[in-house]
């Protein structure tokens, strides 16, 4: 009865540590290079209908972004509010779904290289 107890805890214990574990992190991140980039202007704002009526608006930026190596990418994304102007952004991106996730940053958090690029194009 004991070692039956002691298996059911354990049990208990895994599955609320993964659920606690899957709330917490964002798996759209995990694998993803990190890009970094400035933002410029507003983004094209495209307003879309949901099926039940209701108006739906996101923004869409296509902006030079910056690895840690100073390698330069063009990539497009999108966001459901118009992104703040000059703010830095660390942008996690998968090979074969582009961006999958941001993060605004401070200017200080951005590798050398990076950094050197994005006031270079200032």
């Amino acid at each position: 009865m004991k070692k039956v107890i002691i298996v059911v805890s354990a049990m208990i214990v895994v599955v609320a540590g993964l659920l606690i574990f899957l709330q917490n992190v964002n798996l759209n991140r995990l694998g993803a290079d990190n890009y970094y980039v400035q933002i410029k202007g507003g983004g094209e704002k495209t307003e879309s209908k949901l099926g039940n009526g209701e108006k739906f608006v996101t923004y869409e930026y296509t902006l030079p972004a910056f690895n840690e190596a100073g390698e330069e990418k063009v990539f497009t994304f999108t966001s459901s509010k118009q992104l703040r102007e000059e703010a830095y952004l660390n942008l996690f991106v998968k090979d074969d779904k582009g961006v999958t996730s941001y993060q605004e940053v401070q200017k200080e958090e951005i590798p050398d290289k990076a950094k050197a690029k994005l006031e270079g194009i200032s």
